[in-house]
């Protein structure tokens, strides 16, 4: 009977315990909680801390209302000044201004730049949109600010001049270089197009550089000629085809094939 007297006491005292804790915790969550709100602000739905309401900034641990200038409207941010000025205007020292748009210019409507943009056919100088002077044999490019000359043409000092296609020659579209290419089996020389001589087993290849021309397979360039390579004894073309190599275990020595 005993026993069970202190078994029942010692019950008792866990739960006044555990009483006593939990309570000290929920003191300790509320003080927690109980942040004290600035005018003009609210708790956070979410974490702790406030944050302020509508129309309201924190400024040095308070909200202090967003002014707002004439012309502009609120943004409701934290971050920024709070507002942006209304379509037509501009910041400015804390103000918004009209832009100006000038003549043959249009409003693009963005924060940045100018706030205008010079219309097709136009392009800025300073504040004002001069035409664009589009010379003989030239169009307007996409965007309509500059020019380009026609097909055949090239821009020089402001003008366009026909490019000289040499004979066996045809256009290119490259702007670089002289705007023209040689015709197959012809090379530039001189300003013109000079026909590729091609020795005996030889053939052209697509190929502006070194003669034009290459040995057929069994053959080597020499100076102008393609001369017939002599394959040595036990040995066979090699890949290129213009030399010859040792069969295995062959090797080469002094222009013949010799067993290691």
């Amino acid at each position: 009977m005993r026993k069970m007297q202190q078994v029942y006491a010692t019950s008792n005292r866990v739960l006044v315990l555990l009483a006593l804790m939990v309570a000290v915790q929920g003191l300790v969550f509320a003080q927690a909680g109980s942040v004290e709100l600035p005018e003009n602000a609210r708790a956070k739905s979410y974490g702790g801390g406030w944050e302020c309401v509508r129309g309201f900034r924190e400024v040095k641990g308070a909200c202090a209302a967003v002014t707002i200038p004439a012309n502009a409207y609120p943004t409701y941010t934290s971050y920024g000044n709070g507002w942006k000025c209304g379509r037509g205007y501009r910041e400015l020292n804390e103000a918004c201004v009209a832009i100006v748009v000038p003549v043959n210019a249009y409003p693009t409507n963005s924060p940045y730049g100018s706030g205008w943009k010079c219309g097709r056919g136009f392009r800025q100088v300073n504040e004002a949109c001069p035409s664009i002077n589009v010379p003989l044999n030239a169009y307007l490019n996409s965007p309509g600010d500059s020019w380009k000359c026609n097909r055949g043409y090239r821009a020089v000092d402001g003008t366009c001049v026909a490019i000289k296609v040499p004979a066996n020659g045809y256009l290119t579209d490259s702007s670089r270089g002289s705007g023209w290419a040689c015709d197959q089996g012809y090379r530039s020389i001189d300003g013109g197009c000079a026909a590729i001589k091609v020795p005996t087993n030889g053939y052209l290849v697509d190929s502006s550089y070194r003669t034009g021309w290459k040995c057929d397979r069994g053959y080597r360039a020499v100076k102008e000629a393609c001369v017939a390579v002599k394959v040595a004894e036990n040995a066979h073309l090699n890949a290129s085809g213009d030399d010859w190599e040792c069969n295995r275990p062959y090797r080469r020595k002094q222009g013949k094939c010799y067993l290691p």
